[in-house]
C-alpha cells in the first residue's frame, strides 16, 4: 500500500478510512487531467525560482504530458490504496522518474492543488455548457422565426387569456437563455482566478510566482489573498451552482410546457415519436418520457446551490473536510445538465407545430380584447367597451376578428429576434473563452 502523504506511523482503521475516503476516489476521476495541467504549470514555476533543475523539468513535463494523455483516453485510475488524484498522478511520476517525482509537491498543499483542479474542471465545464446553450438557443430563435405567424392561445391562471404566438413562444425561452448566461459569465469569471500558492490558506516560505502559474493557466487573474483563495472553496461551487440552476429554470419550464401542449387536450405541438413512449396496457399512448426527464433533472438540479450552501453554510474560515462532500453533489452536475440541454434542442429541432389552432371555436373569447380595444381606438371610452363586449359573450353573439396588429417591439408582429441574438452574442464575447484555451494549448504543446 502506498504511503499517504499525511500518514504517521500507524494503520488507519479500515472502516474509518472507508468512511473518511467515502467516494472522493470517483470523484477525483473528474479532475484527474486537471490535476495533471496544474502541476505542469507548478512545477514550470518551481523550476523558475530554483526549486526544480533545468534538466529535471522536461523529464517531468514530459511525463506529465504522457499521464494527461492516459487521462484523455479514459484510462487514468486511482489504484486501491492511493488516496486521491494528487497522490496517484505523484505516484506514477516516482515509478518512471525515482524521487524526482516527488519534488512536484514543494510550495503547494492539497488544498490548493484540489482548489486549482475544481477551477480548471468548472473552468471547461462551463465552457460546454455556454456551447450547448448556444446551440439551443439557435434552434429556439429558428423556429420562432419560422412559425412567427402561427397564432395559439396565450394563458393566465391556466385560463385561455390573450392571442400569443409560436414565434413568441419559441422566442421567449430563446431570450430566457440569453439572461442565464449572464449569470454563467459571471460564474466562469469567479471562476477563472488563480488560487495556487495559497497552500494550507497560509501561504508558503517559497518565494512562488504566483502570476507565471497564473498566466500559464489562462486565468484572468489570480485570487490574492491567499485566505480568501481558500474560503474560495465551497464559494464557488455554490456561485456557478446558482448559475446552472438558473439554466436548468428555463429548461424546466419549457419542458412543462411542452409536455401539456402536446397532451391531447392541448395538441398544440407533436414531439418526435423516438422522444415519447407507449404504455403497457393502453395502446394509445404517446408519452412524453425524454421531457418529463428533463423538467426532474432540472428540479433537481435547481436544488444544488441550496446543498452546496447547506454543506458550507456554519464553516468558520480554514479548510475543513466537510468540503469534500461538495464533489459529490457538484461535479456530476455539468454532465447532467449538459444532457438535458443535448435533449432540449434535439427535440426543440424536431418538434411539430400544429397551424390550425384557432379554427376551433373555444378559442374565439382570446380575442375579446382587441375587440375591446378597438372600440376603444374609435371613441368609446374603455369601460363601457368592456362591459359591451363581455355581455355579447355571455349571450353567444361576440364575433371574433382574428386579424390581429401587434406591432410594439416584442409583441407578435415584432418578435426583435435580431436584436435577442445581439444579446446573446454580446454576452457570448464577454466570456472570452480563448485566453483560456490558448493557455492549456501552450501548456500541453
Amino acid at each position: 500500500m502506498a504511503n499517504k502523504l499525511w500518514e504517521k506511523n500507524f494503520e488507519v482503521n479500515a472502516e474509518i478510512e472507508r468512511f473518511t475516503v467515502g467516494r472522493d476516489r470517483e470523484m477525483d476521476l473528474y479532475l484527474a487531467k486537471y490535476d495533471v495541467l496544474g502541476s505542469m504549470a507548478h512545477i514550470t514555476m518551481l523550476e523558475s525560482i530554483g526549486l526544480i533543475g533545468k534538466d529535471e523539468l522536461p523529464l517531468l513535463l514530459k511525463e506529465l504530458k504522457n499521464i494527461y494523455d492516459i487521462c484523455e483516453r479514459g484510462e487514468f485510475l486511482i489504484e486501491d490504496g492511493v488516496e486521491d488524484v494528487h497522490s496517484q498522478v505523484e505516484l506514477m511520476l516516482t515509478r518512471q522518474l525515482g524521487d524526482m517525482g516527488k519534488k512536484i509537491h514543494s510550495g503547494r498543499s492539497r488544498n490548493d492543488q484540489v482548489l486549482v483542479d475544481l477551477k480548471l474542471f468548472t473552468r471547461h465545464e462551463l465552457m460546454e455548457v455556454a456551447d450547448l446553450v448556444k446551440v439551443l438557443f439557435d434552434e429556439l430563435i429558428q423556429k420562432s422565426n419560422q412559425f412567427k405567424d402561427v397564432l395559439m392561445p396565450g394563458y393566465t391562471h391556466l385560463q385561455v387569456a390573450m392571442p400569443s404566438s409560436f414565434g413568441l413562444w419559441f422566442g421567449a425561452y430563446a431570450e430566457s437563455l440569453t439572461d442565464d448566461m449572464l449569470f454563467l459569465q459571471a460564474a466562469y469569471k469567479m471562476t477563472n482566478r488563480n488560487p495556487l500558492g495559497s497552500a494550507a490558506g497560509y501561504g508558503s516560505s517559497f518565494p512562488l510566482n504566483r502570476q507565471m502559474t497564473t498566466d500559464l493557466l489562462g486565468f484572468d487573474t489570480m485570487d490574492y489573498n491567499v485566505v480568501y483563495a481558500q474560503m474560495g472553496r465551497g464559494k464557488t461551487e455554490r456561485n456557478v451552482g446558482f448559475a446552472l440552476a438558473t439554466i436548468a429554470g428555463t429548461l424546466a419550464k419549457l419542458a412543462f410546457d411542452a409536455c401539456l401542449f402536446n397532451s391531447q387536450n392541448f395538441s398544440f405541438v407533436k414531439l418526435p415519436k423516438e422522444c415519447t413512449t407507449g404504455s403497457s396496457i393502453m395502446p394509445h399512448k404517446k408519452n412524453p418520457d425524454v421531457f418529463e426527464l428533463i423538467r426532474a433533472k432540472c428540479n433537481k438540479l435547481q436544488a444544488l446551490p441550496q446543498q452546496v450552501t447547506l454543506i458550507m453554510n456554519n464553516l468558520p474560515v480554514g479548510y475543513f473536510r466537510d468540503l469534500q462532500i461538495i464533489k459529490e453533489v457538484f461535479l456530476p452536475a455539468f454532465g447532467e445538465l449538459k444532457d438535458c440541454l443535448q435533449m432540449t434542442a434535439y427535440i426543440i429541432n424536431k418538434i411539430e407545430v400544429r397551424e390550425d389552432i384557432l379554427d376551433n371555436p373555444m378559442y374565439d373569447p382570446m380575442f375579446s380584447v382587441e375587440t375591446v380595444n378597438k372600440l376603444a381606438s374609435e371613441g368609446l371610452p374603455f369601460r363601457d367597451a368592456y362591459k359591451q363586449v363581455g355581455l355579447a359573450i355571455e349571450a353567444g353573439l361576440f364575433r371574433p376578428d382574428k386579424n390581429i396588429h401587434h406591432t410594439h417591439e416584442g409583441s407578435i408582429g415584432n418578435l426583435c429576434n435580431d436584436r435577442i441574438q445581439a444579446l446573446m452574442t454580446n454576452v457570448l464575447e464577454g466570456f472570452a473563452f480563448e485566453k483560456a484555451k490558448d493557455a492549456e494549448r501552450r501548456l500541453l504543446a
